[in-house]
């Protein structure tokens, strides 16, 4: 059974150290654990959605606004 399993607020988090954090509570997941993550938009939302794509996660956006974005990771390898 899928269950989030860690909230990460990553809004107001400068590049890259978002992406360092949000690799760092990826680590940190087990097999079918679901990570959500907030974020600004702009260069925090593209550069985390890069390296989760270069790591092969598989994400979704579940809620946006104009300032921010929640993305919902799923830890399946």
């Amino acid at each position: 059974m899928k269950e989030v399993s860690k909230v990460l607020d990553l809004e107001s988090v400068p590049c890259p150290l978002n992406v360092v954090k949000c690799k760092l509570a990826l680590e940190k997941l087990s097999l079918h654990e679901i990570l959500i993550v907030h974020l600004d938009k702009g260069e925090p939302e593209i550069m985390v959605k890069r390296a989760l794509t270069e790591m092969k996660y598989f994400f979704k956006t579940i809620e946006e606004n104009q300032k921010t974005i929640k993305l919902k990771i799923l830890h399946e390898s």
